[in-house]
């Protein structure tokens, strides 16, 4: 969730699933993670508590098992044709 206040009416506005505005000429508008104003030398960020885990690539274990299979041999079979 975020935290920002307008500058010019001194409203702090919270992040929700719904959008909200401060309902000054600035017009601050907050919608979940993002914010935008007329003007945003008058917009400050309270607090930015982003809970969102990124999950970037493999885990480290994935990487040792990736490169596990990477040195394995192949194998050849010889069959006999009759």
């Amino acid at each position: 969730m975020i935290i920002v206040r307008c500058k010019q009416c001194n409203k702090e506005v919270k992040g929700s699933t719904q959008t909200q505005t401060c309902g000054c000429p600035n017009m601050l508008t907050v919608s979940e993670d993002t914010f935008s104003a007329r003007d945003m030398s008058m917009v400050v960020m309270v607090s930015n508590t982003n809970n969102k885990n990124v999950k970037e690539g493999l885990s480290d274990s994935d990487l040792a098992w990736q490169e596990q299979r990477r040195k394995r041999k192949v194998r050849k079979l010889d069959f006999e044709i009759k």
